[in-house]
């Protein structure tokens, strides 16, 4: 997997996420400045994100399944750095 070690988070997860899904669409978005001074906001600018992924993977799967596998490529980010992720996941073709 590559992961890279250092550099903006938003980065490490658009890798994760390639590395996880091949997607053919991915943007991954900084939103920790509309967040800043609320809850979870830890002063680092990098605590709030939204990922946009559409990938083969998600065939067939409800909205659900679709996004703990997004969660299980982030797991150990969810768990320690990043505090809250919005997740749009569809498969080719859909809206």
């Amino acid at each position: 997997m590559h992961d890279p070690a250092t550099g903006p988070l938003d980065a490490v997860i658009a890798a994760r996420l390639q590395d996880a899904l091949s997607p053919s669409r991915l943007i991954v978005s900084n939103d920790s400045a509309q967040h800043r001074g609320h809850m979870g906001d830890d002063g680092t600018g990098e605590t709030h994100f939204s990922v946009d992924v559409e990938s083969a993977a998600f065939a067939g799967l409800s909205r659900v399944a679709r996004q703990r596998l997004v969660n299980t490529a982030l797991a150990d980010l969810l768990a320690q750095r990043i505090h809250a992720l919005a997740i749009r996941a569809r498969a080719p073709g859909e809206a």
